[in-house]
């Protein structure tokens, strides 16, 4: 079975794009609320990080 363009204008269950916007954009508000932010690394654990990096920069 195709569908016209008419047919899914008119079609009940079919939302509009400012509607659908309004809606996404809703989630993503809520879900910015609730996803906490990562806690910080250890100054000591920031620092084996930034030398793993260095010597696989220097190995390539």
């Amino acid at each position: 079975m195709t569908m016209t363009m008419t047919q899914i204008d008119t079609d009940p269950d079919q939302i509009d794009h400012k509607t659908c916007r309004y809606i996404c954009d809703a989630v993503g508000e809520r879900l910015q609320q609730s996803i906490r932010p990562e806690p910080a690394l250890s100054s000591r654990l920031q620092q084996l990080l930034d030398e793993m990096h260095r010597r696989e920069n220097d190995r390539h």
